[in-house]
């Protein structure tokens, strides 16, 4: 009896290989990420270690067919440990001339190229900007090409149920989804399971996509449009339970996480941005871990929400992007003044103002570090991967609740999007997270500091007693009375920024990867590194020696950095803006560092990294 896991037989030959990266590219319409998502999940569950870039069109509604509504999904899926999403692309899936247009540069030589045939049309061509036929005018000649009528294959295969033309069409993407499981030896079963959960309450369409889904299998299987069929062993990841995680849900688990830890209510105030705003999606799926979330009419009602939790004894928090963040400044100084524990999430993008709202960039260091009016210092991390995602929200939370102090938190686009497998950690090999309200009248003062930390005590509003005011206008030292003294003014300013700096005392020694001195070493941090891990390792084994110095906590900055810097003779600092934490390394330990910097919305190639390598090498 054949089954849904049944894998090619025929007379297709079977090659194994380390890795393969895919990319499925049509209209915002055409399920792209869906395809993508699904064919990830499949891959993890088998056990390989991925990469996702997931690449979505800027504009909501682009008109079907043009360059703008461009959508894509990339994955890199390997026996091996995985970096990054991949340079170039080993099988390319074109929807139509558009998809084919924007992404055929990034295909390998010899690359397959699987397009829908029946979307090359003169009208497609001219929505398109295309002069002539790709498919006909031998500009395609170095790469394997498989024209495919998906449109009417699917047709085909779903006629009998008795769907409209568009319904059936909106099924061809699972067709090149069977495809494509079949290249790759993969099991439909669990898009199937996911299917029939997707539209359990349209029977219907659960019928034709899963039709739709075995077809292209099939099709594969019958024609034997593929002379070779690709198997890519699992990788060898450490022992434990994994599941697939993009960015934003880490960030969500980690701040539930977090507020289990300590014991408290978790509140999230946001207002919907892009790419911010699954994190409140994800943390309104935890009501029953008392978690609270509030979509607020703007973004200063976001932050300010979360500035009242905090004040009402709640782990508090909000989400945004760059434009968000320039909107919660305000706010932000409140929070450093009224001393209280927040974690404001700035998921960066592509700016200035709107900019590029889809695209991934890292030029929001700066703004985090500075953003603000006066003299008012925050605690910055940032998040280096989809999984640390989640330690970055547990770290930023016991910082913003040890030190009664707002925290800022830099993820970005790519890693919000982005997927890896994760490792799901015990209970036990999460630290706790320690929190003490103050109940005791006697001796209370609100700005009365903790001498270690210097942290102001923690008075839950209604405890008999405690009462006292909070508010933008100075503070008297340890009375907390509204006070304009010169003196008391530059006290408390620099009490503020000592708290922050005395967070030091809790960051370990950075230690570089790779050679611990040498000719050259790459300081980075948050998302680029991946690639630049890769492209250290590489250039590691051509016999260079470089070291890897990657910096979660950028403010304050681990205690030995200087030190660290000293024992290269060369430094290279690899951004995607125009050289932010360059100018932070260059002013603080003046160093002659140079910078490598993109700031085109998409993230660094290994082969970008490797060339500015090789040329400050001078190989």
């Amino acid at each position: 009896m054949s089954t849904l896991m049944d894998i090619p037989s025929g007379k297709a030959k079977r090659e194994v290989l380390d890795q393969a990266v895919i990319r499925f590219a049509g209209d915002s319409g055409d399920g792209m990420q869906i395809t993508g998502s699904q064919f990830t999940n499949t891959v993890a569950i088998y056990g390989n270690d991925i990469a996702t870039f997931p690449d979505f069109p800027a504009e909501i509604r682009a008109p079907a067919g043009t360059v703008p509504g461009v959508s894509g999904f990339q994955l890199n899926f390997s026996s091996g440990e995985v970096y990054t999403p991949g340079d170039s692309v080993d099988v390319l899936v074109a929807m139509n001339p558009a998809a084919l247009k924007v992404n055929l540069a990034d295909l390998k030589a010899n690359g397959i190229l699987i397009v829908n045939s029946d979307s090359f049309e003169e009208a497609d061509l001219r929505k398109a900007h295309v002069t002539t036929n790709p498919l006909e005018d031998n500009s395609l000649d170095k790469f394997r090409v498989f024209p495919v009528e998906l449109q009417r294959l699917t047709r085909t295969a779903l006629t009998h149920l008795g769907l409209d033309a568009k319904s059936m069409d909106r099924c061809k993407n699972f067709f090149a989804l069977g495809m494509c499981y079949w290249l790759y030896n993969r099991s439909m079963e669990p898009t199937v399971r996911w299917i029939d959960d997707k539209f359990s309450k349209k029977p219907l369409l659960s019928e034709a996509n899963k039709l739709a889904l075995k077809a292209g299998y099939s099709y594969c299987e019958a024609t034997e449009a593929f002379q070779i069929s690709y198997e890519i062993p699992p990788a060898q990841l450490s022992p434990g339970t994994y599941r697939n995680l993009s960015g934003n849900q880490a960030l969500a688990i980690g701040f539930v996480t977090a507020a289990q830890k300590a014991g408290l209510k978790l509140f999230l105030g946001s207002y919907p941005i892009t790419p911010a705003s699954d994190i409140l999606h994800e943390l309104s799926k935890y009501k029953n871990f008392g978690v609270l979330t509030f979509q607020a009419e703007d973004e200063i009602a976001a932050i300010t929400s979360a500035i009242g939790a905090a004040y009402s004894g709640a782990l508090a928090i909000t989400a945004t992007s760059g434009p968000g963040m320039a909107l919660k400044t305000e706010a932000l100084g409140l929070a450093v003044m009224t001393e209280l524990p927040i974690v404001v999430c700035n998921i960066q993008r592509g700016g200035p103002s709107t900019g590029l709202p889809t695209k991934t960039e890292q030029a929001d260091l700066l703004q985090a570090l500075f953003g603000r009016n006066s003299e008012a210092p925050v605690p910055v991390l940032a998040a280096a991967t989809p999984g640390d995602c989640f330690w970055t929200a547990l770290e930023a939370s016991r910082i913003a609740l040890k030190y009664m102090v707002p925290v800022i938190v830099l993820s970005d686009g790519y890693l919000a999007n982005g997927a890896e497998p994760w490792r799901i950690p015990t209970a036990e090999e999460i630290p706790p997270i320690p929190v003490k309200f103050e109940t005791i009248p006697e001796g209370f003062y609100p700005y009365k500091r903790d001498p270690k930390t210097l942290a102001r005590p923690w008075a839950i509003p209604g405890t008999p007693g405690l009462e006292h005011r909070i508010g933008g206008i100075e503070k008297q030292d340890v009375t907390g009375n509204i006070n304009y003294e010169p003196l008391n003014h530059e006290k408390m300013v620099r009490i503020r920024a000592a708290k922050v700096e005395a967070i030091r005392q809790d960051i370990p020694d950075v230690v570089p990867t790779g050679d611990p001195e040498g000719d050259l070493l790459l300081v980075s941090w948050g998302s680029t590194f991946g690639s630049v891990t890769q492209a250290v390792n590489e250039q590691r084994e051509k016999g260079h020696k470089i070291g890897h110095l990657h910096l979660r906590h950028l403010n304050p900055l681990p205690g030995n950095v200087g030190e660290v810097l000293k024992r290269y003779k060369k430094v290279l600092v690899p951004e995607l803006n125009m050289g932010q934490l360059l100018w932070i390394l260059r002013a603080k330990f003046l160093v002659d560092a140079v910078g490598l910097n993109k700031i085109q919305g998409r993230p660094f190639k290994q082969s970008e990294l490797a060339q500015k390598i090789e040329e400050i090498l001078g190989v």
